[in-house]
């Protein structure tokens, strides 16, 4: 029994104590601002992760359900006196909606079909977002009201990286869990041979989509924290690169790992920040170690080091 909570929950004990002892290494309020976009980031990855690296489905337009969960949260309160969590309660349910409505079509799809049809339908919803200037204020963005849980206004920092960090631990616990399912299995069977997965009784388009579902609800949840603890939000939010750097995210920390997107998100969040001091620079700097990591380290970070201290071990 201890060796089971070991190999299954050892990481999520280490996540959970890094996070609590963090804040005693914060100098100042930056600190705890990357932090909690770094959290952010995590939470979306891992979704997209369960889609990509477990389920082997492409999507290179993830981004547009944060802009759903975003402009949920940025529209209906401001607009129409919605209570912040209702709103976003309604942009994941809109999320998903809009994902199952799309996925049997874009899932019989495959390779670079399947990676254009996602593409598609995250530039859709940026255009949407761009155009429906006397909703969502256009290019130039709208403000989004303070998220209040039960009366209580969340506001500061502090109160930011709890909560962030709380939906972080949830998040991977979920998903640690998940993936040691009948269903994690399934989507694993699926990733393997859709071939052999159906032979074996796994109903191929039920998981497709139902995966989808659900990473297009996490990314919706957390585009509608992010509009809340930005307090605005912009079309940016869905652009095409951000589902670009959120694959990116993916397949740097490791597909089919579940820590490997905490550690992607952490260093592709941290990583631009860093090389902010090279002017004029950072750009080729962030593409060069990017490089340097695809092909010293070419099934991730966590999935390569942990192959290797596995093979250190014999």
């Amino acid at each position: 029994m201890i060796a089971f909570f070991r190999r299954r929950h050892g990481g999520l004990v280490i996540v959970a104590l890094i996070l609590a002892l963090l804040p005693l290494f914060f100098q100042n309020a930056y600190h705890y601002d990357l932090a909690i976009r770094i959290a952010i980031n995590a939470v979306i990855v891992l979704g997209l992760n369960l889609l990509i690296g477990f389920a082997g489905q492409i999507s290179l337009g993830h981004a547009g359900f944060l802009g759903i969960g975003a402009y949920a949260s940025a529209i209906l309160p401001s607009h129409y006196g919605w209570p912040p969590l209702l709103a976003m309660m309604a942009g994941a349910t809109c999320a998903a909606l809009l994902a199952a409505l799309v996925a049997r079509p874009i899932f019989r799809l495959k390779g670079h079909y399947l990676a254009m049809a996602t593409l598609g339908l995250g530039v859709i919803l940026a255009i949407a977002f761009k155009n429906e200037a006397s909703l969502t204020g256009g290019p130039d963005g709208m403000a989004v009201v303070p998220l209040s849980l039960f009366g209580y206004e969340l506001s500061g920092e502090k109160k930011w990286y709890a909560l962030m960090a709380v939906l972080l631990l949830f998040s991977l616990w979920a998903s640690t869990n998940l993936i040691d399912s009948p269903f994690g299995r399934a989507l694993r069977a699926l990733h393997g041979s859709e071939v052999a997965a159906q032979v074996a009784g796994v109903h191929i388009v039920r998981y497709k989509v139902a995966i989808f579902v659900l990473s297009a609800v996490f990314a919706s949840l957390m585009g509608s924290l992010t509009a809340h603890y930005v307090g605005f939000v912009t079309p940016n939010v869905a652009d095409f690169l951000h589902s670009i750097e959120l694959v990116t995210m993916v397949v740097v920390g490791g597909m089919a790992s579940v820590y490997g997107s905490l550690v992607g998100a952490a260093l592709l969040t941290a990583l631009p920040q860093a090389l902010a001091r090279f002017e004029g620079w950072e750009t080729v700097a962030f593409g060069a170690i990017l490089m340097l990591f695809m092909i010293f380290l070419p099934r991730g970070i966590v999935p390569t080091l942990a192959a290797r201290f596995e093979k250190g071990k014999e």
